[in-house]
């Protein structure tokens, strides 16, 4: 946040007594308290700017952050815990016998803002306010003792409660003598801005930070400046073999500098324009356990022959927001990372295809802004060139974003080559519209995606393409489910089937491998069907997909052995 204040907006003159008009409110002042032209705000790093210079906060409960913030580019962000309050405090130099009116912005949990040997009354003055989900401003005042020359000011919250939030502290009244925080100048223009690594659209950018600066902005040939706050980004949307110049320019409240020297980059032309990726026309995917729920332990080389995709099941999150890394669980028995590879590999050369899945029931990888996209693309292409994976898998149950998801899936892309296999399984309430974030993701990426297996399972009852209302574990459910997403703008080859291997593989949605059967015979030759039955026939639609391998193995290998060579020999 700024580290300038409300200054009172105007005044007049109420009976004798100063009227100040701080913010929205109103603070009546007088006699030898009252504030005089020369007011000013006497609480240093008032916006917490520069970290918690001049503040302390107690058993080292309070921390300078950048979000959230109020304004600029810090806040105070403060944690209760066991028998401390997370108090932090600011001893300021006052004028004695004078009035100074305490406020601060506060967010989160209980806060509280008060000042302590004031000299006057009882010495203290507070006010607080319980839990705020958006900033909100606290205020109070305190007159000064006849020999008083310093105040403590603090914030506190809670015990045992949730962290509170600080921002934009004022301490507005006489000067003791101590000033104030000098007003920000503009800052000086950055320097030693470097293009880092380019793709056929995107280029990373990074520069030297400028002392002052609470934000960046970067221009593109001049124009279309992307607020930064940091000193690196990735720009992307950008044309494939294309020259661009870029600078950027420092900001904070004074103002925007100069802008940079301009540094030049050309991006990438678009790699291997290839076949697409080497999958059947009708393809069974299948996902692989990396862990031990009770199913049968699998290494892949142990993996039905009847699947086409294997998916590896699950990349982990890490800290930072967008990147995944894959760690092998030692439960699925491998003596190495290397005797895993060389699995994938003899998968490969069997003509299989071998994914990385993200996301799953407990799996939450946020990606909701340009830097976590690239992150994404980035770790994801890592995983690629380590384990020799084809693709990835896209299975977020705990929401998505769109515009960034499809952002990291592009750039992945870019990296990868049109070899690259897309997969995703959304749940059912995620595809029953074209306006669900993930329907609208897998239309923006339309053209480098393998196909959409939707889960039929742990489901309620879901409305059908023909608007009737159908429940889970019946042939109308996955016909009239799949007809909303060709309908929507997926190809056929683009739609799977995608139920669990057993009974054990969900809390619900089981159907018999014959009723997987029959909805693909009535999807792809209008036979088999139940009450309901599509306008037309689809017969490029791609296959079948089961949770999991694993389970699949567990009941015998059943699901497999009935729905792969149907799945093979559709029209």
């Amino acid at each position: 946040m700024d580290r300038t204040t409300t200054r009172p907006h105007g005044r007049r003159w109420l009976g004798g007594a100063l009227a100040i008009a701080v913010g929205s409110g109103l603070v009546l002042v007088g006699g030898a308290g009252t504030a005089q032209a020369a007011d000013v705000n006497v609480a240093k790093n008032a916006g917490f700017e520069n970290g918690l210079a001049n503040w302390s906060c107690s058993a080292g409960s309070g921390a300078a952050v950048s979000s959230p913030v109020r304004t600029g580019a810090g806040a105070l962000r403060a944690t209760p815990a066991g028998l401390d309050n997370a108090k932090c405090v600011q001893t300021v130099t006052v004028k004695p016998n004078s009035t100074y009116t305490l406020s601060a912005w506060v967010q989160g949990g209980y806060a509280y803002l008060g000042a302590s040997g004031t000299g006057t009354g009882s010495g203290s003055v507070s006010t607080w306010t319980p839990d705020s989900a958006s900033w909100k401003q606290l205020t109070t005042t305190f007159t000064t003792g006849a020999s008083t020359t310093s105040v403590e000011v603090y914030t506190h919250g809670w015990y045992g409660t949730t962290p509170y939030s600080v921002d934009d502290v004022s301490v507005y009244g006489p000067d003791g003598g101590g000033g104030q925080d000098p007003d920000p100048v503009v800052p000086a223009t950055p320097a030693g801005l470097a293009a880092g690594t380019v793709t056929s659209s995107s280029v990373d950018l990074s520069w030297a930070a400028v002392s002052g600066a609470t934000g960046y902005k970067v221009y593109r040939d001049g124009v279309n400046p992307q607020a930064v706050t940091g000193t690196s980004t990735t720009v992307s949307g950008l044309t494939a073999d294309t020259a661009y110049q870029f600078q950027v320019a420092a900001t904070n409240s004074a103002g925007e500098s100069a802008k940079s020297s301009a540094v030049s980059a050309r991006t990438a032309k678009v790699t291997d324009p290839g076949p697409g990726p080497a999958v059947p026309k009708h393809a069974l995917t299948g996902y692989w356990q990396n862990f031990n729920n009770g199913a049968t332990v699998q290494k892949l080389r142990d993996v039905q022959s009847q699947y086409d995709i294997i998916a590896v099941s699950f990349a982990d999150s890490t800290t930072t927001p967008g990147q995944i890394v894959f760690n092998l669980d030692p439960a699925v028995g491998y003596a190495s990372t290397a005797d895993f590879k060389a699995d994938i590999a003899a998968k490969k050369a069997a003509g299989k295809s071998v994914i990385i899945s993200v996301g799953g029931e407990k799996g939450n990888v946020t990606i909701n802004s340009d830097a976590s996209a690239t992150a994404f693309a980035n770790s994801a292409y890592a995983l690629m060139q380590e384990y020799g994976f084809n693709g990835v898998d896209i299975d977020l149950e705990h929401g998505i974003n769109s515009t960034y998801l499809t952002k990291a899936l592009r750039q992945l892309s870019a990296k990868a080559g049109s070899t690259m296999v897309l997969t995703m399984a959304p749940q059912t309430i995620d595809m029953q519209s074209t306006g669900t974030e993930y329907f609208k993701t897998a239309l923006a990426v339309k053209d480098i995606l393998t196909v959409v297996n939707m889960q039929y399972y742990n489901s309620g009852s879901m409305l059908g393409c023909d608007g009737k209302v159908y429940s889970q574990g019946s042939v109308d459910f996955l016909t009239a489910l799949a007809c909303i997403q060709i309908q929507g703008g997926l190809a056929p080859s683009q739609v799977g089937l995608g139920v669990p291997a057993s009974t054990r593989g969900a809390g619900s949605g089981y159907v018999d491998p014959q009723i997987v059967k029959n909805a693909l015979d009535c999807l792809t030759k209008l036979t088999g069907c139940g009450t309901y039955k599509p306008a037309q026939a689809w017969p490029t639609l791609r296959g079948a997909m089961t949770w999991s391998t694993n389970w699949d193995a567990t009941a015998g290998n059943a699901w497999s052995n009935a729905v792969g060579p149907h799945v093979h020999n559709l029209p």
